[in-house]
């Protein structure tokens, strides 16, 4: 599901650099919710297709939440709770201790039903970006 979901990141990470007039260097880390390794890679790929280069690796809750190698997770992602968990758990506490002053994490999801899927049509994603910042 990551793969489908990566253009809608792709669009709400480019449109909130855009609306904001900020670039990849604003941040100290993009996040992306449960792209997984399939949909974390796509969207590097859609990144450096539009000429644009992020200055650090592109993370993904799903990928840090689990271990495709020991836990058998495949693309590594999760669904929604790993943006919650990850975010809440790791990054709230790296923010605390200064690591990281300035995140975007961009929530992803599928509207995916088995009637759509049956059909054949498309899957509609959605993307939601939210910058946390600490002083």
């Amino acid at each position: 599901m990551g793969a489908c979901m990566a253009p809608a990141a792709f669009d709400t990470i480019t449109t909130h650099l855009e609306d904001t007039k900020r670039d990849f260097s604003y941040y100290d880390v993009i996040v992306t919710g449960d792209l997984g390794y399939v949909g974390r890679k796509l969207l590097e790929d859609l990144f450096k297709k539009e000429g644009k280069y992020l200055p650090f690796e592109l993370l993904d809750c799903g990928i840090l939440m689990f271990d495709s190698k020991t836990q058998d997770t495949g693309s590594g992602a999760s669904g929604c709770a790993a943006s919650a968990c990850v975010f809440g758990g790791y990054f709230y506490r790296l923010m605390l201790q200064k690591t990281f002053k300035r995140i975007l994490i961009v929530l992803t999801g599928a509207l995916l039903s088995a009637s759509t899927v049956q059909l054949g049509e498309s899957i509609p994603v959605i993307a939601h970006a939210l910058s946390v910042e600490i002083e």
